[in-house]
Formats: C-alpha cells, structure tokens, sequence
C-alpha cells in the first residue's frame, strides 16, 4: 500500500527536475544512474551482460570485508523531506538487507565526504521486492541525499518525496512565474479520478513526451466530472492560464474550468468538501485536441489565490497546466 506522504508530495529525486546519481562505491551490478529512472523497475527473464544477472536499480558486488555501500543523489530541488520509498522490486536473493539515509546541502554536484551529512533516517530493516515506504523526520531543507545500504546488494529505485523550499526573495513582485509548477513547489492534494496517469504530471517542467506523461481519468459512465485540487507554489495574483492538451486527440476533455481561493490554512483532509463553494477563476471554457490554450480575458477576479481546483468536463487527459502569476 502506497504512504500517505507519497501521494501528498512530489518526488525531489526525478530527473525531469535535474536530479542527478552523483557518486556510488560500487555498482557493478547494475548503473547506479538506474536508482532513479522514472520509470517502475522490470525483471527480464535470460537477460544477461558481462557481469551477471542484468537487473533494472543499483546493485554492488558481494562484499567480502568491513564496510558497506552508498550511492549520492543529488535532488532536483532543494525541499523538505518527508518519506522515502526505498523500492527492491524484482531483488529477492539479492536485495540489502538494510538502509540507511543522510542529506546535507551543498552548492556541489557530489558533496564528497567533506560535507555536513546528517543522518534522517536511521538504520532500517528491508524488505525484499518491495517498496519500503519510510518517514523521515527532518524541519530542515536539503540538496543531496546519501542512501547507505548494508552491507551491499540491490535497490531498484529510490524515491525522495517532499516539498521544494524554493527562495522566493529572488522573485521580483512584478515578475510572472508559473505559480503551480513543480520547481516552484506546487502540489497535488486530492483528485477524482488518475486511472491513467496522476494529475501531479501536469506540475512538471517543459512540454509532456506522450499521452502517458499527463492527467488522465476513466473513462466516465454517470453524471458529473473529474476535478483535482491543487496547492500553488506561493499565494499570487493568476494573470494567465494555459492548459495543454498535447497527445490527447480522442480523449481531451470537452470542457474545463477552474476554481481558486485564498486559504493559506487550509487542511488538507477536508479542502475536497470545501472547494465545492469556491469562486471562479476561469468560467467553462471549450478544449481542442492536442493543443495549447491560452486564457487571460477569460479570467475572473479573484484577488490573491493559494489554492485551485481543476474541473475536467466530463473526463479526460490534460498534458500541462500553467498557473502564471505575480506573487502576492
């Protein structure tokens, strides 16, 4: 079963934001770059290379000695950590027995040993082909993380979830920013429906690689729509939105609109049954297929807004959505 704080934040360590496997001390196995692919680990029978079993993570040769591995990820943005899923799909015989996780911050692509690690989550059991979805109790912001793995074996994947600390100071009032992007913080906190693809997609940077790379629902068989709420980045005055319904030609939704509002104390666990009473930011508007629209007259006047709802009318695929604003 998937933690709470897996949906509720957004992966720190994915490459779409930068994030990078800087340093491992051994990854014969399997590429250490592997840790953290996007996509879900694959097993595939009689695949073999110059080194044994090819497996799809990071994995180190048996160690015969003191001493145990780790690998350096260096996150897409600097953020406060939540949880960590730490993923040994498909290791069984092989898998590390037990993890460890350290961050630290620093200006560096591999901080190296001279950097002020500090540990965040202590030394943990491990599961074998499975997701290990722990805590992590952490009120500091970081750049790197170091998964500590004892005393060898295999990950298939590590994910980092949490919330980016971006540095609003070096925004300018007057300036546009994407307020519900992914590099500026935005967040998903509850949705309708993603049987095909969760709405977090629409936060990440730059133009979506194919229908898969989007929000999509089921297709709808009763009366109503789908809708997921977003918290933005930093309360701002929307100036500008564009949905982007790139790939989707036969699934678009027909129609959208989006509600906002000013609550910076909203609870999480109820802003669902309170979005329903939400003004409009953008009246029901018409979608095209595998396009890019772009709405500023349209726009309603809501004041300053931290958080919106996305009504999709009636079901459908959204690529990207771009909330552009000045900051409050």
């Amino acid at each position: 079963m998937t933690a709470d704080f897996a949906c509720k934040f957004i992966n720190l360590a994915q490459p779409v934001l930068g994030a990078a496997v800087v340093h491992a001390t051994d990854d014969f196995f399997a590429d250490k770059a592997r840790l953290i692919d996007p996509k879900p680990a694959v097993w595939v029978d009689d695949l073999y290379d110059d080194h044994g079993k090819w497996m799809d993570g990071w994995e180190s040769r048996r160690k015969r000695g003191n001493g145990h591995d780790h690998c350096t990820v260096k996150l897409g943005a600097k953020g406060f950590i939540e949880g960590v899923d730490i993923d040994t799909s498909h290791f069984t015989g092989n898998y590390a027995p037990a993890a460890s996780l350290q961050a630290c911050v620093s200006d560096k692509d591999n901080p190296g040993e001279k950097a002020k690690w500090v540990e965040i989550l202590p030394p943990t059991k491990m599961k074998g082909n499975d997701h290990n979805f722990l805590p992590v109790c952490s009120d500091k912001p970081w750049t790197h993380v170091r998964l500590h793995i004892y005393p060898d074996g295999g990950v298939a994947r590590l994910r980092v979830y949490g919330r980016v600390a971006k540095d609003w100071k070096k925004v300018k009032k007057t300036q546009i920013v994407d307020l519900l992007a992914m590099e500026n913080g935005g967040r998903l906190l509850a949705a309708s429906d993603a049987h095909y693809g969760s709405p977090v997609n629409v936060t990440k940077p730059g133009k979506g690689e194919n229908m898969g790379d989007a929000w999509e629902t089921r297709r709808r068989r009763e009366p109503g729509f789908d809708w997921a709420i977003f918290e933005l980045g930093h309360k701002g005055l929307v100036k500008e939105i564009l949905v982007d319904t790139a790939y989707h030609k036969g699934n678009y939704p027909e129609n959208c609109s989006i509600n906002a509002i000013n609550m910076p104390d909203a609870e999480d666990a109820t802003i669902a049954a309170q979005s329903l009473y939400w003004p409009l930011l953008l009246p029901e508007v018409k979608l095209g297929p595998h396009k890019e629209h772009h709405f500023k007259k349209e726009l309603k006047s809501t004041g300053a807004v931290t958080h919106i709802r996305v009504n999709m009318i009636p079901d459908g695929g959204i690529s990207r959505l771009r909330i552009f604003g000045t900051l409050a």
